[in-house]
This record gives structure tokens, C-alpha cells and sequence, in this order.
């Protein structure tokens, strides 16, 4: 599924220049497709993409995080009771939490390929705001919740919920912590994670 998105084409046109002329200007855009322009918009945005084929990869690119930031497990935090009883965190995310040496770890709405954002909630967050955050986020998502714009993001929460959820927005601008690891893939280092899970 993601195997070719940071391949460049190395094939080469063996297009005539007659071919060519036939083209006509009113011939329909090739479109980027949606999990390729996703990728590329997230790490101009300046975040840092894994991909992970099964859960025991997700675990690993997890591992591989804390490392890379010298974090001990007690650094982590969630809102979500599932992740919080799968990676066995001892602290949990309240409304209260304030302490920007802590990393979030979470699941999102969905991700936007049309400008690389991350979609969430209230279902997320609570009700924080962006700039309550903890400085570091990690997260989780699967290769299902990549779709083209906003606009579609909204309707799949209006459409999937009982009641649709508070505190919607979108996390786009991510920060830079002035280092560089090998997560950041040519990029400057920034503080937001995405562990993209293939859909089994």
C-alpha cells in the first residue's frame, strides 16, 4: 500500500513527441492519490511519519521513540482508557494536566490529505485546547481514516457518532524542538509523531 510513496518514478517516458501533442489541455488531472499526498503534506507540515505493517511494528516505532527522546514509559499519557490499559500507563490525561514534559499518546478522527493535518476531538482531547497540549504527541491512526479533505472529515464524524463531538480541530503546525533523529526524514525535528497502521 505505502511501498512506492517515497520512490521517485524512475521510469522513463518512451512517449513519442507526436503522442505527446495528442494530449489535450481539457484531458481530466492525473490526482495525487490520497495516501501519497497525505504523506507528503504531513512532512512538509514538519511532522514525522512511520508506517507499521502489524501491531507488533507499532509497538516497536513506539520503543523507538521514547528512546530517540531519552523518555522513560511513565512520560507517556492518554485520555483513552483502551490505550492507557494496552501500554499500561500509570498517568492518565485529565483536564487538569499541565505539565509539558509529558508526551500524549492518542488516536485521531481522521488524517486530511489535502494539507496533511490531523483531525480531532473531544473524543481525543477532552476539551483542551491546541496550546494546552503537552509539547510532544504521538499518534495513532490506520491507513482507513485517510481521507482528501475537511469537509469529509466532518461528515464521517456527523455520520459514525451517536453525538458529535466537541472541541473539533485539526492539528497542522507542528513544533520544532531544534534537533534532528531519524524519524524526521530530511525534515527539521518536530514534536508530532504518526504511527500510520496498515489495515489488516
Amino acid at each position: 500500500f505505502f511501498k512506492n510513496i517515497f520512490k521517485t518514478n524512475k521510469q522513463t517516458n518512451k512517449t513519442s513527441s507526436s503522442s505527446k501533442d495528442e494530449k489535450s489541455s481539457f484531458m481530466p488531472k492525473i490526482e495525487t492519490p490520497t495516501d501519497n499526498r497525505f504523506v507528503q503534506n504531513f512532512i512538509k507540515n514538519g511532522g514525522k511519519f512511520l508506517y507499521s505493517e502489524n501491531e507488533n511494528e507499532v509497538n516497536k516505532n513506539i520503543t523507538l521513540i521514547i528512546e530517540e527522546n531519552s523518555w522513560k514509559k511513565s512520560n507517556l499519557i492518554s485520555l483513552d482508557k483502551n490505550i492507557s490499559n494496552r501500554f499500561r500507563l500509570d498517568y492518565s490525561f485529565s483536564k487538569d494536566s499541565n505539565d509539558e514534559t509529558i508526551c500524549l499518546i492518542s488516536t485521531c478522527e481522521y488524517l486530511i490529505a489535502d494539507d496533511g493535518s490531523i483531525l480531532i476531538s473531544s473524543n481525543q482531547v477532552a476539551e483542551k485546547k491546541l496550546d494546552e497540549l503537552p509539547g510532544d504527541i504521538i499518534i495513532l491512526a490506520k491507513t482507513d481514516q485517510l481521507i482528501n479533505n475537511i469537509s469529509e472529515g466532518l461528515s464521517g464524524i456527523k455520520n459514525n457518532s451517536k453525538s458529535i463531538p466537541s472541541n473539533i480541530t485539526n492539528l497542522k503546525h507542528f513544533k520544532d524542538c531544534n534537533d534532528k533523529d531519524f524519524l524526521s526524514y530530511g525534515s527539521s525535528s518536530k514534536n508530532l509523531y504518526l504511527i500510520l497502521l496498515e489495515n489488516q
